[in-house]
């Protein structure tokens, strides 16, 4: 016999046992998917993606359709919150002393130029 013929036959066994390793994990692998699917409530699909099981009743149906109108509305309040709350960081960020000078400016303005600081805030009902 051919001593490297025979070097290749030594690694036969564990070439064989690597493969059967490696088969049984895959296996494993998608038993434990299909395992978790099914737990969980998700339909199964084949290998060209139709449907398996559990098939599609109406009462699934009609909870996606309810889950979907949902999902719509929970993004629709959510970016109306988005919105808020920019608005909300913005005042917050927006300097107070800043703002009290603009209110101070405009009640300063042209229309009640000729009028005193006193008499504009009784003429408003500040006192």
């Amino acid at each position: 016999m051919d001593p490297n013929l025979a070097e290749i036959l030594d690694y036969v066994p564990l070439i064989v046992s690597g493969v059967v390793i490696i088969s049984l994990a895959g296996i494993l692998a998608s038993w434990n998917s299909t395992r978790m699917k099914i737990k969980n409530g998700y339909p199964l699909e084949g290998m060209w993606g139709q449907s398996l099981k559990p098939g599609m009743t109406s009462e699934a149906q009609q909870r996606v359709t309810l889950l979907t109108q949902e999902n719509a509305a929970l993004r629709a309040e959510l970016g109306s919150l988005k919105d808020r709350l920019a608005n909300v960081e913005r005042i917050v960020t927006d300097g107070g002393f800043h703002l009290t000078q603009q209110i101070e400016s405009l009640r300063d303005s042209a229309p009640l130029a000729g009028l005193s600081r006193e008499k504009v805030h009784d003429r408003e009902g500040i006192i």
